[in-house]
């Protein structure tokens, strides 16, 4: 791994919401249907921002570190258009959730997930995660028994343990974890800008990645800070065990981000329900990058194909 590479658990992507129908009065839209955005209150109060598109049977995405829930918009209108219910919320310090300056942890997350799930009565969800946001999953099946959840996604997973160790020989070096985090500490657009380029494709806009970058950029600081180093450290391989449900990982072999042997692959060694799809060439920010096939085959896995 390139040291100016340094750990990205995510990187960047961003884009608009995308409108499934044309504008109407407040009144009608409040007696048609629950509003399309608002917020769930987490266990301690923490305002989390959610979109909520569609109807039918729900479909929950997380993003990555440091992203917003505009990051799966393309995927979402793709459900959407489909029957589905497509949902996704900002995690706490990210996008338009609260910043609580506390309680930036797992556990936490795992509860905030939780509270998204019993609030908008999502039984039956599909969850479908990016990068770190598959670490949530996890932690929500160990703590709280995955409760709602049929089936996974894992898109980019930095799942089971990043760190090496003497049972993980091919975690990653934790001196980089401290060159990373001085970096990040020091000069967050700087970091961004280091980590950009093994996140997208060569083709990509320069556009999009300008907007990726200043969506990363609207995160708590304390928030990326303290997640990233959690993200690193901590040995995810227990709660993984835990996920009991069919589960879906999608990965490129190009991905400096999260190495393939080193999540997917050995994500998926943990899992007796698990299939695992590489993409030959692509990096991490998949649900940019490869949106049409990325499309299909949540599409395929949602409708049993």
């Amino acid at each position: 791994m390139d040291r100016r590479q340094i750990i990205s658990a995510a990187a960047l992507a961003a884009m608009g919401a995308i409108t499934l129908a044309p504008r109407r009065s407040r009144a009608a839209e409040t007696a048609a249907s629950p509003p399309a955005e608002g917020y769930v209150a987490a266990k301690d109060g923490t305002s989390l921002f959610v979109r909520d598109w569609g109807a039918g049977s729900p479909v929950l995405f997380l993003s990555g570190w440091a992203l917003p829930s505009d990051f799966w918009g393309y995927q979402m209108l793709a459900v959407a258009r489909q029957g589905y219910r497509a949902v996704a919320y900002d995690r706490r310090g990210h996008g338009r959730s609260a910043d609580p300056g506390r309680s930036y942890d797992h556990d936490t997350l795992a509860d905030d997930l939780a509270s998204v799930i019993d609030a908008l009565g999502l039984g039956g969800v599909t969850v479908v995660a990016h990068s770190m946001g598959g670490t949530e999953v996890a932690r929500h099946f160990a703590r709280h028994g995955g409760g709602g959840i049929a089936r996974v996604v894992l898109v980019g997973t930095i799942t089971p343990f990043l760190m090496k160790s003497p049972d993980n020989p091919a975690g990653v070096d934790p001196a980089l974890l401290a060159e990373g985090a001085a970096l990040l500490a020091r000069d967050f657009p700087a970091w961004i800008e280091v980590n950009t380029p093994p996140f997208f494709t060569p083709d990509t806009s320069p556009a999009m990645i300008r907007w990726g970058q200043n969506m990363m950029m609207s995160t708590s600081l304390l928030g990326a800070a303290q997640l990233a180093a959690a993200n690193f450290a901590t040995d995810f391989r227990p709660d993984v065990r835990q996920i009991n449900v069919p589960t879906l990982l999608i990965h490129g072999d190009r991905d400096v981000s999260a190495p393939l042997a080193l999540t997917a692959q050995a994500t998926a060694a943990l899992l007796p329900q698990a299939t695992l799809k590489v993409y030959e060439g692509a990096p991490h920010g998949l649900p940019l990058t490869h949106v049409e096939r990325l499309n299909g085959d949540l599409i395929a896995f949602l409708t049993g194909g």
